[in-house]
């Protein structure tokens, strides 16, 4: 008994003569999954229709309107994996040669065709479907693990260094603001001729500039350094309900939007099954993207934010839509979203998306953008009703392990 299950996938047979579709369908339908079409333009509506279904398309040459040719060509460039098997008489062998050397079919088969022979094609041709999905969606398996892998040692590496840098900074910034405290006392003192630099509006002024300046790029390194950063206590401790906990942020954002007449619609059903998540990270989560909100788009702009419940696949899941009217994000904040390990040097968006990107995959999610061609954008949040912690190995030799993995990526952050 073999091993395979030949009725997982299906069989699309296509000939314009019907005794030899009703001659195809009774002698195999026990053995396998068929569909039948009389034409080729049929069999294309067939073949787009259920394309994750079928496995095997075999089609006559010589039928009436398009040959079975235009439809294997048209199979390759929809769903090249599908196997496709031209039958021929003896007068069409020309268009079965030309059919092979141009990569158009996987066989082809003599007309009239024998049971027992097709039968054993059909049968070979459907294991050979089968194994290679099986390794493909084991290759796909493995990349995802991989590049898992490979964000999770980053977020760490960026983590370390936003700790590092942020460290750096702040003391670098004590002799900045020294100097910023005693620079209208010591004008004073030299009495410069300069009106301006004795107005000590213009100090207090350029005094409160300079400090806003170095709160905001503390705030940048803190945003990703907390991001990065893994709870080894109860991690996704706090089971929450969306609208109400997007509600709270939206409450301390309101009057931020009001004086931008910027109208927030919070449409997040209220039925939705509760998550598990960090909380105050997953606020600063929401609380980020509404602030690049606020920053990009013009007054009198509206942003719509709503949620679904996703199921079916490995885990439930939570998509979070949030949606705007505004202009097109920048290319490179984009980019940061879709992947922050791209390159370049991202915007003050793409610098706060990346801290979102790290949140979302703490909790073991993602976050993509995009901006549809009718205008405005679109931010996808999707989170694990229940996230599975990650585990960090602490051993040195992991982390040296991975400090060596990361080299580039430090250098080239440091150069920026």
């Amino acid at each position: 008994m073999s091993d395979y299950d030949y009725k997982k996938f299906a069989i699309l047979y296509v000939d314009d003569e019907e005794k030899s579709l009703k001659y195809f369908t009774r002698a195999f339908e026990d053995d396998f999954r068929i569909y039948t079409a009389s034409n080729a333009q049929d069999g294309l509506k067939l073949l787009e229709e259920h394309a994750d279904e079928i496995a095997v398309l075999m089609t006559d040459q010589q039928m009436p309107g398009e040959k079975g040719v235009w439809l294997l060509e048209r199979a390759r460039h929809f769903r090249p994996r599908i196997l496709r098997m031209l039958v021929t008489a003896f007068a069409d062998m020309d268009a079965a040669i030309a059919a092979v050397n141009t990569g158009a079919i996987y066989k082809y088969v003599n007309k009239p065709w024998d049971p027992p022979q097709l039968q054993i094609t059909l049968q070979l041709a459907l294991e050979f479907f089968m194994v290679s999905a099986e390794r493909d969606q084991l290759l796909r398996e493995k990349m995802s693990v991989l590049r898992n892998m490979m964000i999770a040692d980053r977020i760490v590496s960026l983590g370390l260094l936003a700790a590092g840098l942020s460290h750096h900074i702040r003391n670098s910034m004590v002799a900045v603001k020294t100097f910023l405290e005693l620079a209208p006392t010591k004008m004073e003192e030299e009495k410069t001729s300069a009106d301006s630099l004795r107005d000590p509006g213009f100090w207090q002024e350029y005094h409160h500039s300079v400090q806003s300046q170095i709160e905001k790029i503390n705030n940048l390194l803190a945003d990703l350094r907390t991001a990065s950063e893994n709870s080894a206590n109860a991690p996704f401790a706090d089971e929450i309900k969306i609208k109400p906990v997007l509600a709270a942020v939206l409450t301390g954002l309101q009057p931020a939007f009001a004086a931008r007449k910027i109208a927030v619609e919070n449409a997040v059903p209220e039925n939705l099954p509760a998550i598990h998540v960090d909380l105050p990270k997953f606020n600063r989560l929401i609380e980020l993207l509404l602030k690049d909100e606020l920053a990009m788009l013009p007054a009198g702009s509206r942003i719509q934010l709503t949620a679904e419940e996703i199921t079916g696949g490995v885990r439930p899941e939570i998509l979070i839509r949030l949606t705007d009217n505004g202009p097109a994000l920048p290319p490179d904040a984009l980019r940061v979203v879709l992947n922050p390990f791209t390159g370049g040097a991202p915007s003050e968006y793409g610098i706060n998306l990346m801290a979102c990107f790290f949140i979302a995959h703490h909790h073991g999610g993602t976050i993509e953008a995009h901006s549809p061609e009718g205008g405005g954008n679109v931010f996808n949040i999707r989170l694990p009703v229940q996230p599975e912690p990650v585990v960090t190995n602490a051993d040195d030799t992991q982390f040296l392990k991975k400090a060596l993995l990361n080299e580039q990526l430090w250098d080239k952050l440091i150069a920026n």
